[in-house]
């Protein structure tokens, strides 16, 4: 009986205490991080009077430091790379950057670590092929800093490698190239004859000779990245024996200025395509185009990427940023690239009627002019799924052996470490 009594008056406050429970005003749903402070508290914490969540504490400033090869106002390679640094510089707060220039190859590392000793950076950027095994090792030194390696491929946890990629630009400007030489011989002066260099030969090669089959391309190599007086001793030699277009691996407008001279002065067309920023100003009646980078846009997703703790110094040996027309190192991203001697414009207007009237027979698309061949092109290129490539085969090399096989294409690991010249190239790959 006394138990029935009991459960009774228990059933009776259970009910009153949902009663009062409805009458109470409705609380609204806590944040997140008050919701896991109440279930790790305990019953005390449950008890205390809810705070406001404190303010997130902002991140601490991000110093990036930069190692150039040449001047900042060498007006190709290196100058390109300091307006893209300029450029997050301005844009970010929580950055500041650091740079230091016409570094020797040879002295990299004593620079590499005046940066991470004396001026305490954080990240450092390393901007030449020949830095890559000093910049290795300081990665390896000191294992909580971050290294960035441009057109390398070796990396560690801490050190990442990019590049801003201008072979699909260069194979566009020997389809031009090709159409518009009246000789058929087409002269490239190159600085080293490093991969990257190599591939970009091989690449124009392959435009010019597919625009023009028996067309030739021959190599003066400078064995210097930025030296004015030997680019334009190369670039006259080469027109001297011959050669009517002209193009360049090295950090001025020497080459242009050139194909302008002869032009303008002489009476005797040389066209040229500009390397690496903007030239159409030194050759407007010579450059036809040339190739132009952005590298703001690569280092701002780095850098961003580094603030927000998306890439730390552990988890880097397989971040390589491969910027090419369809973006590359991520998909949906900017390109970091674009055809021209000037941003926005493709194609020096001057030279489009003649490129409108140069037709081939192309083996998918039929008979197509090379100016509407370089749009398809570049569509093509610009696809994620990447439906056209220049290193696609069949390819042979200088001494006719194939290289690559119908249908298939050269692999990354290949394009980067290439050592060898395509058909058609006159000169030697070292």
């Amino acid at each position: 009986m006394a138990s029935k009594k009991l459960l009774r008056i228990l059933a009776v406050l259970l009910t009153l205490s949902l009663l009062l429970a409805a009458c109470q005003p409705q609380s609204q749903t806590p944040a997140p991080q008050q919701e896991q402070s109440q279930a790790s508290g305990g019953q005390q914490a449950a008890e205390q009077p809810q705070q406001p969540a404190a303010p997130a504490e902002p991140a601490k400033k991000i110093k990036a430091c930069y190692v150039y090869v040449g001047p900042i106002g060498d007006l190709g390679w290196t100058n390109a790379h300091d307006v893209g640094r300029r450029y997050v510089d301005d844009k970010y707060d929580w950055l500041e950057t650091l740079y230091v220039e016409s570094v020797a190859e040879a002295d990299s590392a004593r620079f590499i670590d005046r940066f991470v000793v004396e001026e305490k950076c954080d990240v450092v950027f390393t901007t030449s092929f020949g830095y890559m095994d000093d910049t290795l090792k300081a990665a390896q030194k000191y294992p909580d800093k971050i290294f960035v390696h441009v057109s390398g491929f070796k990396r560690a946890p801490n050190m990442a490698t990019m590049m801003a990629d201008f072979y699909q630009i260069y194979y566009l400007n020997g389809l031009m190239a090709g159409a518009l030489t009246k000789s058929g011989k087409v002269g490239y002066v190159g600085a080293h004859p490093i991969p990257e260099v190599l591939r970009h030969i091989n690449a124009f090669t392959l435009g010019v000779r597919e625009a023009n089959p028996e067309a030739t391309v021959e190599v003066r190599w400078l064995y210097s990245w930025y030296d004015p007086a030997k680019a334009r001793e190369a670039a006259e030699s080469l027109v001297a024996s011959g050669v009517d277009v002209l193009a360049f691996t090295e950090d001025s407008p020497a080459v242009v200025q050139v194909g302008e001279e002869y032009t303008t002065q002489k009476n005797q067309p040389v066209y040229t395509f500009s390397h690496y920023s903007p030239m159409h100003d030194y050759g407007p009646n010579s450059v036809v185009s040339g190739q132009l980078v952005n590298w703001g846009l690569i280092y701002e997703d780095i850098l961003t990427k580094i603030y927000l703790g998306i890439y730390t110094n552990k988890n880097l040996e397989n971040v390589d940023y491969w910027g090419l027309l369809s973006g590359g190192w991520q998909l949906g991203a900017p390109s970091a690239v674009e055809l021209g001697a000037r941003f926005g414009e493709p194609i020096n207007p001057k030279f489009e009627s003649a490129l409108k009237e140069y037709k081939i027979t192309e083996k998918f698309l039929g008979e197509i002019s090379i100016y509407d061949l370089i749009f398809k092109r570049i569509e093509q290129m610009r696809d994620p799924a990447l439906l056209f490539d220049p290193f696609t085969g069949p390819i042979n090399d200088q001494a006719g052996t194939q290289r690559v096989k119908e249908g298939q294409r050269l692999s990354y690991l290949e394009l980067t470490t290439i050592d060898w010249f395509v058909e058609g190239v006159i000169g030697e790959p070292k």
